[in-house]
Parts: C-alpha cells; sequence; structure tokens
C-alpha cells in the first residue's frame, strides 16, 4: 500500500511586499537581500487572519484540484510553528471552517522540516489502514513576529517616515525579518496499490541547537507564560543565529541526502526532482552543487514567496504540479532543515 498526490494548492495572502517596502521601516535594501538570500517579494497576512485562514483557501482549491470535497478527506495533517493560538492546534480549526468537524485532526511541529516528517506519518497512516485520503497542510503566519509596527508604511498606503526610535528597534532583527513570508499550501494524498509513494527517508533532531532559531517570550517556563515585559523586550520575535543554521544546513542536507541514496541503493542522477525547502536560495544551491544535481531539477521559488516554513514545499508542489513539470512515475527527493534543529530527506515515486 503506497500513496498518491490527487490534488494541490496553495494560498498567499495579499499584496507582494516588496524588499524596497522593507526598506523603508529599517536600514536594508533589495540588493542587499537578494544577494544574501535570493527573496525580491514576499507576503503577510492581515490583521486577524492567521494560519488556518491561510489554510482554508490552500484547502479548498487542493480539494477542487482533486476532484472531492471536504468530507472525503479522513484524515488533517497540519503543520505550522505560527499557529492561530498557542492551543488547540490549527488543524481542529481548519476542520471546523471546512466543515468536516470530527475528523482526526493531527498538528506537528517540526517547524520548515514538516514535511519530511509528515511524510512518514502519511505513509504510516495509509499502510495501516487508519486513513485513505489525507489531506496535508503547511502554513504559516508570521506577520505577527515582524520587528516593526508602522504596516501603513511598509503596504504604502502612508508615506509619512518611521521614527529613528522604531527603526532602529526594526534593525535589531533585519538578517531575521527580511527572510520570512506568509502562505499556505494543501496536498491531498490517497491511498493507492499502484507503484507510488515513499520509497525512503531520513530523518533527525538534535535539541543541542534549539537555541539556534527560537522565540524566547511565551514559554511556559514562567509563571505566568507571558510577562509584561516581554513586549518591551521583544522577546516575542525569533532570534536567529544565521551561521549557525547555514553552517548546519549545508552539512547536513547533503550528507543526509548521500546516505539514503546510499541505504536505499538509489543512484542520485536517477532522481528526476530535488525539492528543497526554500529557506535560502544560497543553501539549495550549496547543497545542489555539492550533491552534483544541474539547476534544473531544482526548482525554486524563494524569490516570490520568502521563506514560508512549513508552507513552503507543499507551496512548491503546487507551482510545479500545477506547470505540469511533475509526471506520473517519476522520482523526487524532498530535502529541508527546520528549528529544533529537525532535518531529513524523503524519496517519493510520485
Amino acid at each position: 500500500m503506497g500513496f498518491e498526490i490527487i490534488g494541490t494548492g496553495h494560498y498567499v495572502p495579499g499584496n507582494p511586499i516588496t524588499n524596497e517596502a522593507i526598506s523603508r521601516v529599517m536600514d536594508t535594501s533589495d540588493e542587499w537581500i537578494f544577494q544574501r538570500s535570493g527573496i525580491r517579494q514576499r507576503h503577510f497576512a492581515a490583521e486577524g487572519q492567521g494560519a488556518s485562514d491561510l489554510a482554508l483557501e490552500a484547502s479548498r482549491r487542493a480539494l477542487e484540484a482533486a476532484r472531492i470535497g471536504p468530507k472525503d478527506v479522513d484524515y488533517i495533517i497540519f503543520t505550522s510553528m505560527t499557529p492561530d493560538y498557542i492551543f488547540p492546534g490549527s488543524g481542529a480549526v481548519l476542520g471546523a471552517k471546512l466543515g468536516i468537524a470530527g475528523v482526526p485532526a493531527l498538528d506537528i511541529r517540526q517547524q520548515c522540516a514538516a514535511m519530511i516528517f509528515g511524510l512518514q506519518l502519511i505513509d504510516g497512516l495509509m499502510k495501516s489502514g487508519v486513513a485513505k485520503t489525507i489531506l496535508y497542510v503547511g502554513a504559516e503566519a508570521h506577520a505577527g513576529f515582524m520587528p516593526w509596527e508602522d504596516w501603513d508604511i511598509v503596504e504604502g498606503t502612508s508615506h509619512r517616515e518611521v521614527s529613528p526610535e522604531a527603526r532602529a528597534r526594526a534593525n535589531e532583527h533585519r538578517a531575521l525579518a527580511v527572510l520570512f513570508g506568509d502562505g499556505a499550501g494543501a496536498l491531498v494524498f490517497r491511498a493507492t496499490d499502484r507503484n507510488a509513494g515513499l520509497v525512503a527517508s531520513k530523518v533527525h533532531t538534535d535539541g543541542r541547537y534549539a537555541k539556534a532559531l527560537y522565540v524566547p517570550g511565551g514559554g511556559f517556563r514562567t509563571r505566568p507564560y507571558w510577562k509584561k515585559n516581554h513586549f518591551d523586550e521583544q522577546a516575542h520575535i525569533p532570534r536567529m543565529d544565521g551561521r549557525e543554521l547555514f553552517k548546519f544546513a549545508v552539512t547536513k542536507l547533503p550528507e543526509t541526502a548521500r546516505a539514503l541514496c546510499t541505504e536505499s541503493n538509489t543512484p542520485i542522477d536517477t532522481i528526476d526532482w530535488f525539492l528543497a525547502h526554500q529557506a535560502n536560495a544560497r543553501i539549495n544551491n550549496y547543497v545542489r552543487e555539492h550533491l552534483g544535481v544541474p539547476a534544473e531539477k531544482m526548482p525554486m521559488n524563494i524569490d516570490r514567496f520568502g521563506n514560508t516554513s512549513a508552507g513552503t514545499l507543499p507551496i512548491l508542489i503546487d507551482e510545479v504540479s500545477r506547470a505540469g513539470k511533475l509526471e506520473k512515475g517519476q522520482l523526487s527527493m524532498m530535502l529541508a532543515l527546520g528549528a529544533g534543529i529537525h532535518w531529513g530527506c524523503a524519496l517519493v515515486r510520485l
């Protein structure tokens, strides 16, 4: 028993926010951002718009592409590091919005690496007979941790100047803030007896590096879990060790990919597609070159969406699928690394 993807969809909110727009509230430029990340623009969720709202639109598009309705779904897997609430998870909220209350919804927290772990879960649920049609969603609303409050300036509805104090606060988190964008991708998986599904996978977690990317405020190690001084200390904004993450990604991803190919007896040159998490174009190019993979085999869309964390892989798969590039029988390797640190690779036959 394997699985196949029968429908894909994605959704990004609002108008694109260019690098120039961000430079209105912090000291940066299009050239600075693009050279370091490959990003030209991204989208941000509006006030009151949560991950489940983005996921709802992406899910509707995926279900329409699959030519099924919400009631045909018998399991939801929701992945996000920016859920609507601290609890409950956004999977339950999405199920209710789709009108399928009662369908089990599982939330997993592997951040940018969520889909690699999610594929193992999907494979297990299918093979055990627990589920036959699974809606998998990756959705993020990072706007809530951006280091500025002057959204009217960023969005171009006001042409006033940002205050020096606000610019200075934003500059403290410049390296992180320029990377992220909001959006959701949804995939519909169905059990099949065909030669399709998860061929092999390798996942890892190393919590010794948890603070390479984490949010210092709002955790339940303090009483109360949110202190009055947290906002003034900007404790709601993630802290990121960019150099450590870059080094980890360009070392561990090629290493894991080669190990997976060796263990599954799969020559790298027989893989049709390398679908990588869209964190940084420099990381992906470095990994691709070290694996000896031609550029045309590793599509990227980070220039238009930025890093949508758990949303990047399903958004990328939707775009490549709708472009008619993914064909039945092809073999894809998916690669990702996320906060935790979690990382891994998966070989999937479409």
